[in-house]
C-alpha cells in the first residue's frame, strides 16, 4: 500500500543553514531509492541528498537558495517500499583536492578533500560561515563540481544553458560563457561575470580582535580599486634608470632653493620625464570611450600623483605639466600634498588625471604592481633606488638606479609599447638634458 513519507534532511554533521543550490526533482516525478533529489552547498564543499525511499513526488517544500538543516522537510513522496538505512558518512571537510565519498540512502554524496578520506577528521569541526549559493532562484542543472568551477570563476549558472544530458550545464558551458563575455567590449549591457560575497566570520571565536572602522577615504578607495581591478586587463612592465647624475643635479638645485622654501624631490624630475614620454607616446595620454570603442587621445597633459595621508591614499592632480619647470612643478607638489594631508583637498583637485605617479621610494621596495586609476590607461610605479655594479666601458662602476614598474591596459597598449616607454623614460631619466628638449 502507497504511503505518504516526509523526506527529511539526514545529518550533514555539525551545520546549519547550508544552502539549497540545487532541487533536481519535481511534483510528479517517479523516483528510485538512492536517486538525488537536492543538491547543498556551504563555502567548503557540495553534497547531494539521495532519497531513502522510492516511490512518486507530490510536493516539494524547498526552492534554491532556502536554508535547511537536518530535519528540515525537502519534500512529501507518495512511498510503497523502504530501502535499509546506512549510517550517514562524515560530514563536510575543509581545504584541498576533491574526491566523492559513495552514496548511501541516508546519507548525502559529500564532495570532501582526499586528505580528508585518508586521514580521520577532527572530533569537533569548526563550524564554518556560509555564502548565498545558488541560481537566481533558477534550478541550473550541474554536478557539484561544476558548480565548484564555475564559482572560482565568479559565473551565475542561471545565465546558463546547459549543452549536456537533459541540459546539464558542463565545463566547456562554463568555459564558453567566460569567453564571450570577455570578448564584450566595455560597457556592454547585460550579465556578466559575478564576485561572490566575502564569507561573513566570526573572528572572536578564535581570540580578541578589535573592530576598527575605514576611513570615508579609504571606503571609496576599496570601491574604485576593486572595479578598475576586475575590470581592466592589467600587466606590468618592470624596468630600471640609471638616475646618478639627476640625483647630483637634484642636491644642487636642492641646496639653491632651499632659501625659499622650495624642497626639490625626484618626482619632479619625474612628472617632467613622464610628461615627455606622454607626448611621445600619446596613447598613454589616453581613454577609451564609455563603449569601449573608441581611444580618446588627450592634448593636456594633467598628472595624479597618489600622496599617502593618515586617512589613506588619495590622488591629488597636477595640471599643465608640459608648461612647468622643475622648479614650478616641486613648488605645487609640495603644496598639493601638504593640502592633501590637511584634508583640504578640494573634489577639482582630484579629477582630470591623464596618467598617475605612485611614488614608494621613501618607504622601499624594488618593485610592485600598481592598479590603473581609470579611465587612465597606466599608471608608474616607483620604488627606492639603490646602488648597484653596472657593466659600462669594459668595466663594472656603481650606479644610482631608480626601479619603475608601469602598469598597463591592454586593451589599449600593448606589450612593446610599454617596453619602449619605460626604456624612453629611463632614458631621459639618466640624461637630464632631455628635459630640456
Amino acid at each position: 500500500m502507497a504511503e505518504a513519507r516526509q523526506i527529511l534532511v539526514p545529518d550533514i554533521g555539525n551545520f546549519k543553514d547550508v544552502g539549497v543550490i540545487e532541487v533536481q526533482v519535481k511534483v510528479g516525478d517517479k523516483i528510485n531509492a538512492e536517486d538525488n533529489l537536492v543538491t547543498l552547498e556551504t563555502d567548503k564543499a557540495a553534497m547531494e541528498v539521495p532519497s531513502p525511499y522510492a516511490g512518486v513526488v507530490t510536493e516539494i517544500k524547498l526552492k534554491v537558495g532556502d536554508k535547511v538543516s537536518q530535519g528540515s522537510v525537502i519534500l512529501l513522496l507518495e512511498s510503497g517500499d523502504a530501502v535499509a538505512q546506512i549510517p550517514p558518512g562524515p560530514p563536510f571537510a575543509k581545504g584541498g583536492a576533491e574526491a566523492v565519498l559513495p552514496a548511501s540512502p541516508s546519507a548525502p554524496v559529500i564532495q570532501t578533500p582526499i586528505s580528508a578520506v585518508q586521514a580521520p577528521a577532527p572530533a569537533a569541526p569548526a563550524t564554518p560561515s556560509f555564502t548565498k549559493g545558488g541560481a537566481g532562484g533558477i534550478s541550473a542543472h550541474a554536478s557539484p563540481a561544476i558548480r565548484r568551477f564555475a564559482r572560482e570563476l565568479g559565473v551565475d549558472l542561471a545565465q546558463l544553458k546547459g549543452s549536456g544530458e537533459k541540459g546539464r550545464v558542463t565545463k566547456d558551458d562554463v568555459q564558453n560563457f567566460v569567453k564571450a563575455m570577455l570578448a564584450q567590449p566595455r560597457g556592454t549591457t547585460g550579465g556578466g561575470l559575478q564576485v561572490s560575497a566575502m564569507p561573513a566570520i566570526d573572528f572572536a571565536q578564535f581570540g580578541l580582535v578589535e573592530t576598527r572602522p575605514l576611513s570615508r577615504i579609504r571606503k571609496l578607495a576599496a570601491a574604485n580599486l576593486h572595479r578598475n581591478w576586475v575590470s581592466i586587463p592589467h600587466v606590468t612592465q618592470f624596468d630600471e634608470a640609471d638616475i646618478t647624475e639627476m640625483e647630483e643635479f637634484r642636491k644642487q638645485l636642492g641646496e639653491e632653493y632651499a632659501p625659499q622654501g622650495i624642497r626639490i624631490t625626484p618626482l619632479a624630475f619625474l612628472l617632467r620625464a613622464v610628461m615627455e614620454a606622454l607626448q611621445h607616446f600619446p596613447e598613454f595620454n589616453a581613454s577609451l570611450d564609455a563603449g569601449g570603442e573608441n581611444l580618446i587621445l588627450k592634448k593636456y597633459i594633467h598628472i595624479g600623483v597618489a600622496v599617502d595621508t593618515p586617512d589613506g591614499l588619495v590622488v591629488p592632480v597636477l595640471r599643465d605639466v608640459d608648461k612647468k619647470g622643475i622648479v614650478q612643478l616641486a613648488k605645487e607638489l609640495g603644496e598639493i600634498s601638504a593640502r592633501a594631508r590637511d584634508r583640504k583637498l578640494a573634489a577639482a583637485d582630484m579629477q582630470g588625471g591623464c596618467f598617475t605617479i605612485s611614488s614608494l621610494g621613501g618607504i622601499g621596495g624594488t618593485a610592485f604592481t600598481p592598479i590603473i586609476n581609470a579611465p587612465e590607461v597606466a599608471i608608474l610605479g616607483v620604488s627606492r633606488s639603490g646602488m648597484k655594479q653596472m657593466y659600462r666601458d669594459g668595466e663594472f662602476v656603481p650606479r644610482l638606479m631608480l626601479p619603475l614598474s608601469l602598469s598597463y591596459d591592454h586593451r589599449v597598449i600593448d606589450g612593446a609599447s610599454a617596453a619602449r616607454f619605460t626604456v624612453y623614460l629611463a632614458q631621459t631619466l639618466a640624461d637630464i638634458r632631455r628635459l630640456a628638449l
